[in-house]
C-alpha cells in the first residue's frame, strides 16, 4: 500500500495539513503512525479529501459528511455510485437551503434599497409594525410586568 506523508497529502490536495489533522479527530480520514510517530495517510485518503470538499462546498456539514462516510461497507472509499446516491440524498436539503438564502438576498435588496436597515421595523417587511406594538415607547430597554405595563429592565450583571 503506496503512503503519504501530511506534506504529500496537503500539496496534492490543496488542503493544509492542519485541516488534516482537523479532519482526522473529526473522524473523516485516518492515518497510521510510523515507529517515530510520525502520520502517513493511505493514497485513497485523497479521494475521500475530494470527497469532503465538494460535499462541504455545497453547504453539508463535517457531522452530515461524517455520517454518510459511515455508511461505506469498511469504510473504503465513496466511488462515484455513492456520490450520486448521497447527493440525491443531500438535495432537497440543498434546495431549502438555496430557497431560503434567495429570501435572505431578497430581504437585503430590499430593506438597503428602502434605507431603513431594519427587518423589525421597516415598512415593507413588517407592515403591521409588529415592534411598535410590543414596544410603544420604541426603547427596546423596557420590558412588561405582569398587568403589561412597560418597565425599565434592570441591567444584567456581568
Amino acid at each position: 500500500m503506496t503512503v503519504l506523508t501530511p506534506a504529500e497529502v496537503s500539496a496534492r490536495s490543496g488542503l493544509a495539513v492542519s485541516a488534516l489533522h482537523h479532519y482526522e479527530r473529526e473522524g473523516l480520514i485516518a492515518s497510521t503512525r510510523t515507529e517515530g510517530g510520525q502520520r502517513r495517510y493511505a493514497r485513497d485518503t485523497l479521494r475521500r479529501l475530494a470527497f469532503i470538499r465538494a460535499a462541504a462546498r455545497v453547504g453539508v456539514s463535517l457531522a452530515e459528511i461524517r455520517a454518510a462516510l459511515a455508511t461505506l461497507p469498511g469504510g473504503r472509499v465513496p466511488t462515484a455510485a455513492d456520490w450520486e446516491v448521497l447527493a440525491a440524498r443531500w438535495q432537497a436539503e440543498l434546495d431549502d437551503r438555496i430557497a431560503a438564502l434567495q429570501r435572505l438576498r431578497s430581504d437585503l435588496s430590499s430593506c438597503i434599497s428602502c434605507g431603513c436597515l431594519s427587518l423589525d421595523t421597516c415598512a415593507l417587511h413588517n407592515p403591521g409594525d409588529d415592534y411598535a406594538r410590543a414596544h410603544p415607547s420604541g426603547n427596546r430597554l423596557l420590558g412588561r410586568n405582569e398587568s403589561g405595563a412597560e418597565v425599565r429592565r434592570r441591567a444584567s450583571a456581568p
